[in-house]
């Protein structure tokens, strides 16, 4: 499956970096980090001036469709966000799949100033510290690649480094974890990660399981105005959106139409 081999070759290298640079090493850095975690919260919630919250996402490849930007630019690709008024944007740093690299994290949040998810298949404190170190506001934790316990280890020191956690979920079980562990914003996968395969209807099941009170995210398969209107009339706040964007040669104007009330 390819969640396992993402998650197979994401321990092989940890290993590799934590020979290079110790846990307590990267900790340390922290006391000349200029980077302050902003509250993603209230960027991220639904209101009547801005009922479509976007994240949107620099992303070069994916395993499913390979390169899907040829002239990629994180920074470039970043500003044009910031610039069409993304409430958050998604910074890809898993380099063997999707051609990621955390330096594209760091290089981004040196010139914008809209905040920044570091998103990768995290399964350790050392990569929330070096999401930390490269300017993170948040991470994504994927509870398909976590047990409970580590997703809730993983969530509670994610606060305490004071940023916060968008828990990816993809079906009841994910969900159960997700509650258990404390998640505030849930993000509602329409895309199979062992698999790959969508399922566009996943937040009409989902949705009505989830509390009151938590921030929705619905992520993948969304390229038009109407899945928008469509997913915020069941209770999605935000979405989650990086192929459709990457496709388009005017980013801007691409993001304008869909955030359009």
């Amino acid at each position: 499956m390819i969640l396992d081999d993402i998650v197979k070759k994401t321990k092989e290298e940890l290993k590799k970096k934590k020979k290079e640079f110790s846990l307590d090493w990267l900790g340390r850095s922290l006391a000349f980090n200029p980077y302050v975690p902003r509250d993603i919260k209230p960027y991220l919630t639904s209101t009547k001036d801005d009922p479509y919250r976007i994240i949107a996402e620099v992303k070069k490849a994916s395993p499913s469709k390979g390169v899907i930007r040829e002239d990629f630019d994180p920074l470039k690709i970043a500003q044009d966000y910031e610039r069409a008024g993304v409430n958050a944007i998604s910074v890809l740093t898993e380099p063997f799949f999707f051609q990621g690299d955390l330096e594209y994290l760091t290089g981004i949040r040196r010139y914008v100033g809209t905040p920044l998810l570091r998103k990768d298949f995290i399964i350790d404190k050392y990569q929330l510290v070096e999401a930390l170190v490269y300017g993170a506001d948040f991470v994504l934790l994927i509870a398909k690649a976590l047990s409970k316990k580590e997703l809730k280890e993983l969530l509670n020191y994610t606060r305490h480094l004071g940023m916060e956690a968008l828990v990816e979920i993809h079906d009841k079980e994910d969900l159960k974890k997700a509650i258990y562990a404390g998640a505030d914003i849930i993000g509602i996968n329409h895309r199979n990660l062992e698999t790959f395969k969508m399922d566009m209807e996943l937040c009409d099941r989902l949705i009505p399981l989830i509390p009151n009170g938590k921030i929705i995210v619905a992520e993948s398969g969304i390229n038009d105005k109407e899945i928008i209107k469509r997913l915020h009339g069941i209770g999605v706040d935000a979405f989650l959106i990086g192929e459709y964007f990457m496709r388009q040669d005017d980013i801007v104007n691409s993001v304008k139409e869909l955030k359009e009330v």
